[in-house]
């Protein structure tokens, strides 16, 4: 039994409404969720695992393509709830997860408040509020580009930096099925940059793509978008 589940988590955030695709990977001996949501998601997140006929007192391990908000924000509850669940991520990434460093993202949306007029700057002190308050949690277990896991059967750590520096891409080899977290988003049935505006490092960003795509997958998903079908 080895499965690759893909959540339709619908959610409303602020002014903002949209679906977020978080992925659950289960073999016979782990269940591991890719990404969290918002902080606030867990039990919108739980609901749409339950729909699934998944039960979210097996999960094993957490796995965080990076510390954005949208990816982690959820952790801190979901540790709470599910102490025995481990924590994975790239050691890049970890610190910031973990909160001994601040957040690239709130670095970045500070530094750009004095380029805003009013009224952005009103959005803009808010997002980094939303960001503040992100919990930070511990990192269980680090990972690196072009470790393989034995999840499903083989799972390789895809080290896909740009968007953050650390951000990891999974690929489980027996399924060509690659899970992007942000270093691609689906649009107009097209792997992009996902979020350009909020990117890093947009070159290494580029590359994280070209390097996915010539994996040999045939089916992507997409944080930002689902399934895409590259055949």
């Amino acid at each position: 039994m080895e499965n690759i589940i893909v959540l339709n988590v619908n959610y409303k955030f602020g002014d903002m409404e949209g679906t977020i695709h978080p992925v659950v990977l289960r073999d016979k001996n782990e269940m591991i969720l890719v990404d969290c949501g918002y902080t606030g998601f867990m039990s919108i997140i739980e609901d749409a695992m339950r729909t699934e006929n998944l039960d979210c007192n097996k999960l094993t391990k957490i796995v965080i393509t990076h510390h954005d908000h949208d990816h982690m924000g959820a952790l801190a509850d979901f540790k709470h709830k599910y102490p025995d669940v481990k924590i994975v991520a790239s050691e890049i990434e970890a610190p910031y997860i973990s909160g001994e460093k601040k957040s690239l993202r709130l670095e970045q949306a500070e530094s750009l408040q004095s380029t805003l007029n009013e009224e952005q700057k009103q959005f803009g002190r808010a997002f980094c509020d939303i960001l503040k308050s992100v919990k930070t949690v511990e990192v269980d277990e680090f990972v690196h580009d072009g470790e393989v896991m034995n999840w499903c059967g083989g799972c390789e750590i895809v080290g896909t930096p740009g968007h953050t520096p650390g951000h990891i891409s999974l690929y489980i080899k027996n399924k060509k099925t690659l899970i992007t977290g942000d270093a691609a988003a689906l649009e107009n049935n097209q792997l992009v940059i996902a979020n350009p505006q909020f990117t890093l490092d947009v070159e290494n960003a580029n590359k994280s793509i070209s390097k996915i795509l010539d994996y040999d997958a045939d089916t992507y998903i997409c944080y930002h978008g689902g399934v895409y079908k590259k055949h």
